[in-house]
Parts: structure tokens; C-alpha cells; sequence
């Protein structure tokens, strides 16, 4: 009934075969052998509605399966749309394989995606479209960064962790055994920085991966980096091993039961440690650390590097308004509790409470523990400090207490103004020097002028490294303040008090009511309390 033409149409003979209507056509069709052709509805309906006088009806026509390949905007992915054949032909591996070098598809590729895709010939009805996969992309995976893996137990380590008692307390006084090194002792192991994996699109473009930051192994006092593996940080003296950036130092120690009258003032070279208390009018001065296991009462404690205090510092307040009890660092203060003492330091992290001090910190002054600080702050003053954390502030009496955030950001300003009268100075010397090079120019003795702009040439190489020098300080100074404004913050877990006044840089905030959990920081020159939502 049905004839193949050469071009693939099924073609009917309607003036031998008569077909009464379109639904006989249809159904005949997929009685046929071209029963899986595509039908051309059109045409057959067509015929009967304007009665035709052509002998031979096209009324279908085969069509083998195609593959379009497409690739994502980021070319990391490549996907493949399959229409099942109609009659005609499956599509080959190597056709298809064809057709994702013609899309431009050069990495990525799975085969094991292709003959997923193409086994859906044989399982979908004829003329369906199906997608797939066919090939991924890969995104670059960056460098770790170098590692330090401490070979040892530094002092900060050891007072982590006291000694557990009989009945399972923990005996806060007790730390056990000094964590001291001999020379020769390895300290620091590093794990050098990797370069990354590089990525890549499907059409072969390659993605740089990102190489791990790479930080020098720094020997600090008493130790060396090791002569055989430029890794290894090794001691060169016996004492305690004390963490620094990126590295350690080796400190000679000093151990003290109590710093008192009996013992006298301590002035040491080394690390200091105090296994009781320091006593009223006391002094400690020591180039490493000061460790202090119980309490110091009105006493004066400077250091090179970190003071920790494992109970509190207590003074009071003298006849002419000052403390009574001082504690200076170059490092970190961490201690219990305080009350009435002055306090200056790197970060100042106090466990349960600061009660009328004094206090200066380059950059965090915490008041709690970790996670989530829960200490108090009342009374007092704190001079300086980037970023504040506690749980409460101030009192329910309101009370004036102060609070200065980035207050040196005013010594940065002011060296910013004199930098910028320097550089102006600077400008106008060159301007100077110029005219006399147009001087020099004119003068008509050639040896005189040739010595003439060689002086004056000189001195303009020396201004114009002044200026640049002065450009690249004045560049320095504003990205500093710019940061130190930017991480300016007083973080309150609990409550904020009335009668609290925050400075923030030149901007001030006077606290009138009680609020509730809340960060206070500057927004557009402003002061904004930002409240916390759980």
C-alpha cells in the first residue's frame, strides 16, 4: 500500500487504493512497516479537504536520529539533546562522537555519558527528545596555604591544662612540669604550601588554580632554622619553647614562688614565672613572658611579650586619681578578673569581669570566655581598643563610664597632615630645582654649566626619592586608618547600660536607655547600634 521514495518519504498510491478517509491513512500507517515514520498530518488532511488530483500522496517520511550539542555560558558543562529516529537510522558512537568536536567539546568528556544517552534509542518512543550530560568542566582547586605542626608543648599550651586531683577536679594552681627543650630539639615542622590543581573548561581552556600562601619559618630567640632541612625549626638553647608568628623562640626561665618584699623587685632577661602571687608594691619586668598563677595586688608588671594571670589584678585608686596597679605588655594580657588597674596591651582578654580600670588595647579587648563572651564591664575607662566584646556593659545605676574605639586613628590623621605639608614642601623644591635647570641652561661656559646641572641633578634625584617615599607613607597611613575604621566595633552579648559614652574614631554616642544584645560600630561617619536577631 506504502512506497519508500529515494528522498525517505512514504508515499500512497490514492488512486489505486481509494483511502476513504484520514483516520484510514493514520491507521493503516501504523499497521505498516513505516509505522515508527512521521506521520504528515498536514498533507493527508490536506488531500481530503481540497480534493487533490495528484496520484501519488506523501504521507509520511523517515528521519534518522540527531544529536545537538550545547555548551553552558561558563563552558564547564556540556550537555546533548537526542531525537530519536523516525523511521530512519540510530546514531552511531562515532557520529555522535562527531558532533562534540564540531560543538568544539575538548576535555571533560565520558564516553560512558554518550552510550548512556544513546541507549535511550532503543528505549523511547520514535521522534522523543532526551538530554544528557557529556561532558563536565573543572574548577580550579586552590593551594593550601603552608602549615606549622609544633613538635613540642609550648608554655601556652601547658597552662591549658591543669593537673586533675584524685576526685577528678582540676587543680588550677597546678600545671605540672615546665614544657622545656634542650639544644638540638626539633620545635616546628612545616608543611610547605601547595600550588593548586588547575581547573578546565570543556572546550579546553585552562583555569589557574590559586597557589597556597607561602610564609617564611621564622627562628625566633634561641633557635635556628635546621641546617640540613630549611623545614625544621630547631632549639639552640635549653628553655621553654614560646609560640611567635610564624615560629617559636626559646626562652631561659625564671620560677618565683612569690614576688615580695622577701624576694624583691624581678628584672629579667628571660620569661618569668610566678608559681603564687605577686604582693603589693612589687615589680616585674621581664623581655619574654610574665606568668602569674594566683592574684597580683597593686603591683607593676611590664613584658616584651604576653602576661597571663591566672586569678585577678586588684588595686586601687591613689590620692591623685591614678591606679595602683599596672600591667603593660608589648603582647596579650589574659587574666581572671580585674579591678582598679591599668591595663595596655595587644589584646586584653579578661574571663568574668573589668571593675573601674583602665585599659588600652591595640586591637580586641574581650570581656568572657571564647564562642561567646559573657564577662562585665562597668566602671572605668578604656583609652583605646579596635574592636570591644563583652556580655554586659555599664550598670543598671547608669553610671558614667567611656569607651574610645580606634582613638588612634587621631595619631594617624595627624600623621597623615604632616606628610601631606611634607610632600607639598618636597613638590615645591623639585619646582625650585627646575627653574634652576632652565637657569643653568642659559649659562655659556660649558664646564661650569655641565658641573652646574650635575649638582642641581643630584639634589633633584634625592627630592624625587623623598616624594616618592612620602607618597608611598601617606598611601600606607590611609589604607591603615581606613581598616582601623572599617573593624571599629563594641560588640554587646547581653545588655548595654545608659550612661555608657562610645567613642568611635571623632564621632560620639551617649548610651540614654538599657539595649538589648547589639553591635555599635560606624556606618557613613555615623555611630549605628545594629541589634542582634537570633
Amino acid at each position: 500500500m506504502f512506497k519508500l521514495a529515494h528522498n525517505g518519504n512514504v508515499l500512497l498510491d490514492v488512486h489505486e487504493h481509494s483511502p476513504p478517509s484520514a483516520a484510514f491513512i493514520i491507521e493503516a500507517l501504523e499497521k505498516s512497516s513505516f509505522c515508527e515514520c512521521r506521520v504528515d498530518h498536514d498533507a493527508i488532511n490536506n488531500f481530503f479537504k481540497n480534493k487533490s488530483t495528484e496520484r501519488m500522496l506523501v504521507v509520511a517520511s523517515k528521519h534518522d536520529a540527531s544529536l545537538e550539542v550545547s555548551l553552558s555560558d561558563d563552558k564547564m558543562l556540556a550537555t546533548g539533546e537526542l531525537t530519536i529516529a523516525e523511521g530512519g537510522k540510530a546514531l552511531t558512537l562515532e557520529n555522535a562522537k562527531k558532533e562534540l568536536i564540531k560543538a568544539g567539546v575538548a576535555r571533560g568528556y565520558k564516553q560512558a555519558f554518550l552510550e548512556q544517552l544513546l541507549q535511550k534509542q532503543f528505549e523511547l518512543p520514535a521522534g522523543t527528545k532526551t538530554k544528557g550530560v557529556l561532558a563536565k568542566g573543572r574548577l580550579p582547586i586552590d593551594g593550601q596555604p603552608s602549615k606549622l605542626v609544633p613538635q613540642v608543648e609550648t608554655l601556652k599550651d601547658r597552662l591549658k591544662q591543669p593537673k586533675l586531683r584524685e576526685d577528678g577536679t582540676a587543680d588550677m594552681r597546678d600545671f605540672g612540669k615546665l614544657a622545656s627543650v634542650e639544644p638540638g630539639v626539633l620545635l616546628i615542622k612545616q608543611v610547605p604550601a601547595t600550588p593548586g590543581k588547575e581547573g578546565f573548561t570543556v572546550t579546553g581552556d585552562v583555569l589557574p588554580a590559586k597557589a597556597g600562601e607561602s610564609h617564611a619559618l621564622v627562628a625566633g630567640e634561641g633557635t635556628e632554622i635546621s641546617k640540613n632541612n630549611p623545614l625544621e625549626l630547631i632549639s639552640v638553647i635549653a628553655g621553654v619553647p614560646v609560640d611567635i608568628a610564624n615560629g617559636m623562640r626559646v626562652d631561659d626561665i625564671f620560677t618565683i614562688a612569690d614576688v615580695n618584699v622577701k624576694s624583691g623587685h624581678v628584672d629579667f632577661e628571660g620569661s618569668v614565672i610566678v608559681t603564687h602571687n605577686v604582693e603589693p608594691g612589687m615589680r616585674i619586668n621581664a623581655k619574654g613572658d610574665i606568668t602569674v598563677m594566683g592574684t597580683v595586688e597593686s603591683g607593676h608588671l611590664t613584658a616584651a611579650g604576653d602576661i597571663t594571670i591566672k586569678q585577678g589584678v586588684i588595686g586601687h585608686q591613689l590620692d591623685d586619681k591614678s591606679l595602683s596597679c599596672h600591667i603593660v605588655c608589648q603582647g596579650d594580657i589574659h587574666l581572671s578578673h580585674g579591678q582598679y588597674s591599668y591595663l595596655e596591651g595587644n589584646n586584653i582578654i579578661i574571663d568574668r569581669q573589668s571593675s573601674h580600670c583602665v585599659m588600652k588595647a591595640a586591637k580586641l579587648l574581650q570581656l568572657g570566655k571564647e564562642d561567646n563572651p559573657q564577662g562585665k564591664l562597668f566602671g572605668g575607662t578604656i583609652l583605646d581598643a579596635q574592636m570591644v566584646i563583652a556580655g554586659e556593659i555599664g550598670n543598671e545605676s547608669g553610671a558614667k563610664m567611656v569607651i574610645n574605639l580606634a582613638a588612634s586613628g587621631a595619631q594617624v590623621t595627624a600623621q597623615t597632615d604632616q606628610c601631606l605639608k611634607d610632600l607639598a614642601q618636597t613638590d615645591s623644591q623639585l619646582d625650585n630645582l627646575q627653574e634652576a635647570i632652565e637657569k643653568a641652561d642659559q649659562v655659556k661656559d660649558a664646564e661650569k654649566k655641565k658641573l652646574l646641572l650635575a649638582k642641581i641633578g643630584a639634589t633633584q634625584m634625592h627630592y624625587c626619592e623623598q616624594a616618592e617615599q612620602l607618597e608611598k607613607k601617606l598611601s600606607n597611613l590611609e589604607l591603615h586608618l581606613h581598616e582601623l575604621l572599617e573593624g571599629a566595633q563594641l560588640v554587646v552579648n547581653k545588655t548595654l547600660h545608659s550612661g555608657v559614652e562610645i567613642h568611635i574614631f571623632d564621632k560620639v554616642l551617649l548610651t540614654n536607655r538599657q539595649y538589648p544584645p547589639c553591635k555599635v560600630k560606624l556606618e557613613e561617619s555615623k555611630i549605628e547600634v545594629e541589634f542582634k536577631t537570633n
